[in-house]
């Protein structure tokens, strides 16, 4: 079952982790600072900021950074209720073993990638899915604007595959026997200290708002959409919708 309190106390100190990760990729990556720095420009002149660039950027950076972790926290929720058949980055029992295994695989295939892109490989086999294709949609989920450096990605990854050595469980448990997703809007709304200050948490961004649908999610097979029932009246089969 999911501790909210003690996933909130992982999550939050790793937000800030990301952020300076995150912050220094886009800051010393030429292609990443010049295309910040054309969006800040453009923000300004359409009168949609008057933040400075730096204040601007880290409102970005700190998005980006919840996004990751938000895409994380999903996949664990398919993975611990066995909503997916692979599991790609840990799960309970034998589906860890399987995750590491098939990140192996991954490298084997790309031995040039690290963590980051294999993170991002995982988001986008969930895609293969139709109902979850919309919510790693590159138009709306910033975590494809701005990526963690190398490190960031493996303390990322790590953060979601520890074992507690008292138990030798995993730390953190994603399961639910009624499929809810709400926790993640809680979750967002409580990661950053900043986005609430900045923001006022005034509006959930859209990404948020795809994850955390209202219902019981039930993912069949990846050639038929979730089916959602109102979560006053669940169903206990799965099937094709």
């Amino acid at each position: 079952m999911i501790d909210r309190k003690a996933l909130l106390a992982t999550l939050k100190p790793l937000v800030s982790e990301l952020e300076h990760s995150i912050r220094a990729r886009a800051i010393e990556t030429p292609d990443f600072a010049e295309r910040l720095e054309r969006e800040h420009h453009r923000a300004v002149v359409a009168e949609r900021t008057a933040m400075s660039l730096q204040e601007w950027r880290d409102g970005e950076v700190t998005q980006a950074a919840v996004a990751w972790v938000l895409g994380c926290v999903f996949v664990r929720f398919l993975e611990d209720n066995g909503l997916i058949d692979q599991a790609l980055i840990s799960g309970p029992g034998g589906r860890r073993a399987a995750a590491l295994g098939h990140r192996e695989e991954h490298f084997r295939t790309h031995p040039a990638h690290g963590d980051r892109e294999y993170l991002e490989a995982c988001f986008r086999e969930v895609t293969d899915y139709p109902a979850a294709a919309a919510l790693y949609d590159a138009r709306h989920n910033p975590l494809w604007r701005l990526v963690p450096t190398a490190d960031g990605a493996r303390t990322l990854r790590e953060t979601f595959t520890a074992i507690d050595p008292a138990t030798g469980e995993l730390v953190h448990d994603f399961g639910d026997p009624d499929l809810s997703t709400r926790f993640l809007g809680d979750l967002y709304q409580d990661l950053s200290d900043a986005a609430k200050k900045r923001y006022a948490l005034l509006q959930t961004p859209e990404f948020v708002e795809r994850l955390s649908w209202t219902g019981r999610l039930i993912l069949p097979s990846p050639s038929s959409a979730w089916r959602m029932s109102d979560s006053s009246t669940p169903r206990a089969a799965r099937g094709t919708s």
